[in-house]
């Protein structure tokens, strides 16, 4: 699914990029070593202390301005925090920067924990 967001410009309010979005359990398949896709976590430090997604890559969204080059640019990037409004802000920014195989992950850690990991803890 393809979304669009609104961004505030003065007291203008734009139209910003189209944001492609996954759920949960398409996202499980696309989890495969063969699909070559990066699941990034951009969630804070304390925050992976209570849960994570196994294999994905962690930059913080508070660090995504000087670490953005260490995610890939030629393979999908699925891009989640915990709910999905920073990955989405996440994007904006990639997308600024060239970025174009991202795909936010709608609802975020939170909905993949009660669609795909129902033992992993919440917050």
């Amino acid at each position: 699914m393809m979304v669009a967001g609104f961004d505030m410009v003065g007291n203008i309010t734009v139209m910003s990029t189209m944001i492609q979005e996954i759920n949960p359990i398409e996202a499980v398949a696309m989890q495969n070593p063969s699909s070559k896709t990066v699941f990034l976590d951009v969630r804070e430090a304390p925050e992976l202390a209570i849960c994570r997604i196994e294999g994905a890559q962690h930059v913080a969204m508070s660090e995504l301005a000087t670490q953005f080059a260490a995610i890939p640019q030629d393979r999908p990037v699925i891009v989640f925090c915990h709910h999905g409004m920073r990955s989405r802000q996440v994007i904006q920014f990639l997308q600024s920067q060239g970025y174009d195989k991202l795909i936010n992950l709608e609802g975020g850690i939170h909905a993949w924990a009660q669609e795909v990991e129902p033992t992993m803890a919440t917050y």
